[in-house]
């Protein structure tokens, strides 16, 4: 599972994140990532640009979206509480876009350290910056 953060480096050309996403046999990422990315969109000088990129990365056969629903909410509840019971939270979407990766049993590959704070998934972390990964 793509977190945004990934998928920006994916866009810019990190090795690291390529790597990974060129060897996955699937691609997943959180419907929250695609609101996250849309917002970023909306802000930015390349919305048209960006938009038909992420359009054309959706339409591969190895990419699909998971949506949120009842059972990625219970997902949530546990690693919120788990995240306020240790003092460590991270950003509330995150902790979405990790209830998503915990719920289908997937790897979030991400560059954001703070995701090594939630025990239930398992993290792939590719520093932000190339030239020191």
């Amino acid at each position: 599972m793509l977190d945004t953060s990934a998928y920006a480096a994916f866009m810019r050309g990190h090795p690291g994140v390529q790597t990974f996403v060129q060897q996955a046999s699937c691609i997943v990422l959180s419907s929250v990532v695609l609101g996250e990315l849309q917002a970023g969109f909306l802000g930015g000088t390349r919305r048209l640009k960006n938009e038909k990129e992420l359009r054309t990365f959706l339409s591969s056969p190895r990419v699909s979206v998971a949506e949120v629903d009842h059972e990625r909410a219970l997902r949530y509840a546990e690693i919120l509480f788990s995240l306020r019971c240790a003092g460590t939270p991270i950003p509330t979407n995150d902790v979405w876009i990790a209830a998503g990766a915990m719920q289908h049993g997937l790897r979030v590959l991400t560059t954001d350290s703070h995701y090594r704070r939630v025990s239930q998934v398992v993290v792939e972390l590719c520093a932000p910056n190339p030239a020191i990964s």
